[in-house]
């Protein structure tokens, strides 16, 4: 990753960046899995109730904002692996054979790799966030829903609804702090 290895400079800035990769890394991987579990929870558990109901009428629309959504988890699955990788570089790093240290060109492509996987995230994410709240947005100025002669109860928007909308905001959440992450280490990087 440096120059010259042997100057007290670069080895001292190689540790640096070994250090920043292996805590940068953490951080995401940690954010990243907790906001993921949480928002496949809350998919899972809208899956499940929404199959329970025996109509799943009930969120017209919805289908495929839960399949763009559940996308974006799967995406997300490859930006935590791609943030352990960060902490498996960082340790390479460290290594006191240079043979073992990754080179840099190596590095940049890991990171560049982590950048797409989480822009695409993001887009997969947002379309079915999209997708959901025009869904529901329909749903709540439906004639049906506001009149009470004709009470429909496929037009009310449950909580549940609210749920799979937030698990949505909390994976574009988690596919953010990938992308900071993994911008973050590539211009550390370039400075070196």
């Amino acid at each position: 990753m440096s120059q010259n290895p042997d100057a007290p400079s670069s080895s001292s800035n190689l540790r640096a960046i070994a250090q920043t990769f292996r805590l940068t890394g953490w951080i995401s991987f940690w954010i990243q899995l907790v906001l993921g579990v949480i928002s496949g929870i809350i998919v899972l558990l809208f899956a499940i109730f929404s199959q329970r109901t025996g109509s799943p009428s009930n969120n017209p629309g919805t289908g495929f904002g839960v399949f763009l959504a559940i996308c974006g988890l799967v995406v997300l699955g490859v930006g935590i692996y791609l943030a352990y990788r960060y902490t498996r570089i960082g340790n390479q790093l460290q290594s006191s054979n240079p043979n073992n240290r990754p080179r840099k060109s190596e590095t940049v492509q890991v990171l560049r790799l982590g950048l797409m996987v989480n822009l695409a995230g993001i887009l997969v994410t947002l379309l079915g966030a999209q997708a959901i709240v025009g869904t529901l947005v329909a749903r709540s100025i439906s004639p049906q829903a506001v009149t009470t002669q004709l009470f429909d109860p496929t037009r009310i928007i449950s909580g549940l609804d609210m749920l799979v909308v937030q698990a949505n905001t909390n994976t574009v959440s988690a596919h953010f702090a990938g992308l900071v992450v993994s911008l973050w280490l590539l211009n550390r990087i370039n400075r070196s």
